[in-house]
């Protein structure tokens, strides 16, 4: 290797790693995320503790009836939302396991949704309304699940219809749940440094 192409290597390795410093120096530190983000968030803190009741569930193979749990509390200063669902059969086996988080962008004025379960990930469309929540994610080609939930006095009751244009919504799940307690999950004991 020629002196010429170490030097060129070198400066490429010294600017590399002199730029996320200088980058992040433009970036102001916000831990907790900005305030109009945990305002944002801050109005779905009815949604915070620990919940439990039935979900029924309606697929191809008949209905099933499962115990479900749900915990919901704030991470970064309360700039997002974690939410984790648990469906139990009579066993006390997990049939079922979900994960979301819910954020504000500021920029596009809307919350943002990002969703695991069954295997599958995504970003999806949420609303707050007046007594709950919506969201709905894609189901094939002109086909999506939409989940209405309205909470309220304790309780959590949300439907979820898969919806083909043209066609009837059909049911797939329906859950009501009672709210059971506070949780200090998932910000709670954190590790120390």
């Amino acid at each position: 290797m020629s002196v010429s192409r170490h030097l060129r290597l070198a400066l490429v390795t010294v600017a590399l790693a002199a730029a996320p410093p200088a980058v992040l120096a433009q970036v102001p530190m916000q831990p907790a995320g900005t305030a109009a983000q945990r305002e944002a968030v801050g109005a779905l803190d009815f949604l915070d503790g620990e919940w439990r009741g039935e979900a029924v569930v309606h697929g191809p193979g008949g209905t099933t009836t499962l115990t479900q749990t749900e915990r919901v509390g704030p991470m970064l200063g309360g700039s997002i939302k974690v939410i984790e669902g648990r469906g139990y059969a009579a066993d006390g086996s997990t049939q079922f396991n979900a994960m979301a988080t819910v954020s504000w962008d500021a920029r596009n004025n809307r919350y943002g949704f990002r969703s695991y379960a069954n295997g599958y990930s995504g970003d999806y469309q949420f609303e707050r309304t007046d007594d709950g929540f919506r969201w709905e994610t894609p189901a094939g080609p002109d086909a999506r699940i939409q989940y209405v939930a309205v909470v309220k006095d304790g309780t959590w009751h949300e439907v979820g219809d898969y919806v083909v244009e043209g066609q009837p919504p059909r049911r797939m799940i329906e859950m009501r749940l009672t709210r059971v307690g506070d949780s200090g999950w998932p910000a709670a004991d954190p590790v120390a440094p």
